[in-house]
């Protein structure tokens, strides 16, 4: 079907969605759920699920190596942002907060974005607006919509599958035709790493870019994809490259930003687009880093050059398990594949399932000896899980599989802790060991994610410094301006960390040894001055750890129409372009 019948046949066939009376003239709250969220609580909460995506899912077991960073949520604040009625969006407010909010201020619509793990949350949000605020309307949307039964655990009006902006604008009488506007927002907030903060910079920070929302890979485990209308379907907001440009433009005229972290499952699955982008940047002279999430057989599409050339700096691919069943990785060697991409300054995040359906107490170790043989920059690990909503889902329902609730609740199936079917090899809780039997293995096996940071980095310097290219050499210079301070005190820091295990140490002293001879004193300095500095910061930081401390996120209070007085912050946000089409819900053949 053409896109443009299909957005049309889509839009005939809502026609009957509900409309709220005041219109654009419906003041709006949209907020995520309540914190904390790292502590073990009454609400589904847990230390083992916190909100850093980085620590809870990938470097989870590199103790003061991990990643710690939070991200906004994003889906709110596109919502906003393209909406002409009053909208505030109160993001990772404490219980108190969002209480404090409801007395503050009336609402007449207020919208709650949550994860399945969070339903306990919402359900008290829910009876909170009830009793402060009985006149304003509810909406419930993010994953959690994909839990069928969702209007009889919570008590809201409405439901929100899919994509939010198109029915908010049509629930509140306005254009669902417009172009898309973007927000202008940072991707890390409150970053460290060793114990030491990296603050968000203008200019060296990276920024956020939707291009669209979805995954038409349709990988039966996948909540996303199922959200959204599954295999094959997706929603985008900008369909040509010239609209990402515009983006991309503004985004960097506002924040300041050359590097970008692309929320989208498959960004180059659009080759015509990306092409077309890498066509504009080649005229203008932009050297942006991209870090995105693709698949091996798209990746398989374009030359190691087209790829470089387009600045793709940082690729999420899902590795899954050898001989998986998935398309996405039919005829791949990833091995090579991620070699390659390494050599060339490519940094990796691989990821990998544990628990499919052929492991078993005797393959297991097979298996995840594969994954780490990948060597990844990182590696996120994932229990098989079959979250509601999904293909997974509903084939172990039919069979009867899936852990009645009472056992494993909603709030427990995060991939991360246990198993809330019956898996036909793996029993008695044995997954959790295994899980961290692979996050164990990876750290012990590759080391540090830091250091891979900067091998792969280091590569790419080596290799395109001299490149013929201005704007490559540009984007490859500016990605490794670090190399010969900062992560030579990274790597020197590493080293004392390991100082009593000789291979470790040995494979340091060599990366060392290359840093210092391609920077010269300023990396030596770095290294011994710097190096005693982050790692004592380690220390603190490991200390900070054994006493059990957790991170949180900020809260942000944001409005799009803020007035004078307002408690509010100003949303920021670009637009398109005047030429910009209307966003398109699309299906493709994959």
């Amino acid at each position: 079907m053409p896109i443009e019948l299909a957005h049309d046949f889509h839009r005939a066939a809502v026609d009957d969605r509900p409309v709220h009376p005041l219109g654009s003239r419906a003041k709006v709250l949209l907020t995520s759920v309540f914190g904390p969220y790292a502590v073990d609580d009454e609400y589904g909460s847990s230390r083992i699920n916190p909100m850093e995506l980085y620590h809870n899912q990938v470097t989870r077991t590199q103790g003061p190596f991990s990643l710690r960073m939070f991200h906004r949520s994003w889906g709110i604040m596109m919502i906003q942002c393209n909406l002409a009625a009053r909208c505030n969006v109160l993001d990772f407010p404490s219980l108190e907060r969002f209480i404090a909010e409801l007395k503050a201020e009336p609402y007449d619509v207020i919208g709650i974005s949550s994860i399945l793990v969070n339903v306990l949350k919402v359900k008290k949000m829910c009876e909170l607006i009830r009793h402060y605020q009985p006149e304003a309307k509810i909406v419930i949307g993010g994953h959690i919509a994909n839990l069928q039964d969702l209007a009889q655990r919570v008590d809201c009006d409405h439901v929100v599958r899919g994509e939010g902006v198109e029915w908010f604008r049509h629930y509140l009488g306005e254009d669902t035709d417009k172009p898309y506007n973007h927000p202008v927002v940072y991707s890390p907030v409150n970053m460290r790493s060793m114990g030491v903060k990296v603050p968000n910079r203008r200019g060296n920070t990276a920024a956020t870019l939707i291009p669209s929302v979805g995954c038409p890979m349709g990988c039966n485990f996948c909540s996303t994809s199922a959200m959204f209308g599954g295999k094959g379907k997706f929603n985008t907001f900008y369909s040509t490259g010239d609209e990402i440009f515009n983006v991309l433009l503004g985004i960097e005229r506002e924040a300041g930003a050359r590097s970008f972290f692309v929320m989208d499952e498959n960004f180059l699955l659009n080759r015509t687009r990306a092409l077309r982008l890498l066509e504009l940047m080649e005229q203008h002279g932009k050297a942006w880093s991209f870090y995105l999430f693709a698949s091996a057989n798209v990746l398989r599409k374009y030359s190691i050059d087209q790829l470089v050339r387009l600045g793709v700096s940082w690729i999420w691919i899902g590795l899954e398990g050898e001989q998986s069943r998935y398309d996405k990785l039919r005829g791949a060697d990833t091995r090579e594949m991620i070699r390659e991409f390494q050599a060339n300054g490519i940094r990796v995040l691989g990821s990998s399932i544990i628990g499919l359906e052929d492991h078993t107490p005797e393959n297991i170790d097979a298996a995840i000896d594969y994954a780490v043989s990948h060597n990844t920059d990182f590696h996120q690990f994932m229990l098989y899980t079959p979250l509601p909503g999904t293909a997974l889902h509903s084939e172990l329902s039919g069979k009867g599989l899936i852990v009645d609730e009472e056992l494993v609740g909603l709030p427990e199936i995060h991939g991360q802790a246990r198993f809330n079917y019956v898996h036909p090899h793996i029993r008695d809780g044995l997954e959790t060991e295994l899980l961290l039997r692979a996050f164990n293995r990876d750290f012990e096996v590759n080391g540090p994610s830091v250091v891979r940071i900067v091998e792969t980095t280091l590569k790419g310097y080596r290799k395109y410094k001299n490149h013929p290219d201005a704007r490559v050499r540009d984007r490859f210079i500016w990605e490794s301006l670090e190399l010969g301070t900062t992560w030579c005190a990274v790597v020197a820091a590493t080293r004392r960390h390991y100082r009593k295990d000789k291979a470790m140490r040995e494979k340091l002293t060599a990366l060392l040894r290359v840093l210092h001879g391609e920077f010269g004193l300023k990396a030596r300095l770095a290294s011994g001055l710097g190096g005693r500095f982050v790692h004592f910061m380690m220390k603190r930081e490991m200390k900070r750890i054994e006493r059990g401390e957790t991170s949180e996120p900020p809260t942000f209070f944001e409005s799009n129409h803020p007035v004078a007085g307002d408690r509010a912050q100003p949303c920021q946000y670009v637009s398109p372009g005047p030429a910009a089409g209307r966003p398109v819900r699309e299906s493709v053949a994959v």
